[in-house]
């Protein structure tokens, strides 16, 4: 069975697409392209199939896959208690290589693992990937590597990890940045409103520096990014 697709070529864009899509439904695992890194990815409300993620990537519960997002509107339905500056950092740096952690809403019916109440999302600088998730709404993505190895920047060094336990390979090339995303913790950052005017308190937490520079982050969120 063929399980990587030349997106280059038209014929197995529509058939990696197409099949990519009813592996997601299935609850099966595919690797897609994203702006970063290669990524394995699985239905985000499907408790099997994120388990299986995690199985497959060689962690466990302690490490939640986060998960990415068509657009931004999508992200008022996964999370909330959203702060302006999340907003702000959105506005600026979606799509692109920025992971935001938020509070999620606490009526989602999924279990991305020991998430304490948050979600991780992020929406990505690349068509095809934007264009699939379109088609599945919200997955749950994490590097395409093992546990310790390093992150896949093509889809054939994702299947000499994976091989056979992936159903669908979605090959763009190299990746274009070929660096992980910068995750920020937002979590900490609460906003009340007082005399008409809203006061923050608290900081953002920098979780892993990546693709997007603490510099250009600054621009938006100044002095409210935690030092390292």
């Amino acid at each position: 069975m063929v399980r990587i697709f030349d997106c280059a070529v038209d014929t197995e864009l529509l058939s990696g697409m197409r099949l990519a899509k009813l592996a997601v439904g299935r609850e099966q695992l595919i690797v897609l392209p994203t702006d970063t890194v290669y990524g394995i990815a699985a239905d985000a409300f499907s408790h099997k199939a994120v388990a299986n993620l995690l199985a497959t990537k060689g962690r466990d519960e302690k490490s939640p896959p986060p998960v990415l997002i068509p657009n931004v509107f999508t992200m008022d339905a996964l999370a909330t208690d959203i702060p302006q500056v999340a907003r702000d950092l959105a506005k600026a740096f979606w799509p692109g290589a920025l992971t935001m952690i938020l509070r999620a809403q606490p009526s989602l019916d999924w279990n991305l693992g020991e998430t304490r109440g948050t979600v991780a999302l992020r929406i990505p600088d690349h068509k095809i990937a934007l264009a699939l998730l379109e088609e599945t709404g919200p997955l749950a993505v994490s590097s395409a590597n093992l546990t310790g190895q390093p992150a896949a920047t093509t889809a054939a060094q994702a299947d000499a990890y994976f091989g056979d336990k992936v159903e669908v390979y979605l090959n763009a090339g190299t990746s274009p940045k070929g660096e992980a995303s910068t995750i920020l913790d937002l979590t900490g950052i609460s906003e009340t409103f007082v005399d008409g005017e809203t006061r923050v308190t608290g900081k953002i937490r920098v979780v892993r520096l990546g693709a997007l520079s603490l510099d250009k982050l600054s621009t938006i969120a100044g002095e409210l990014i935690e030092a390292l």
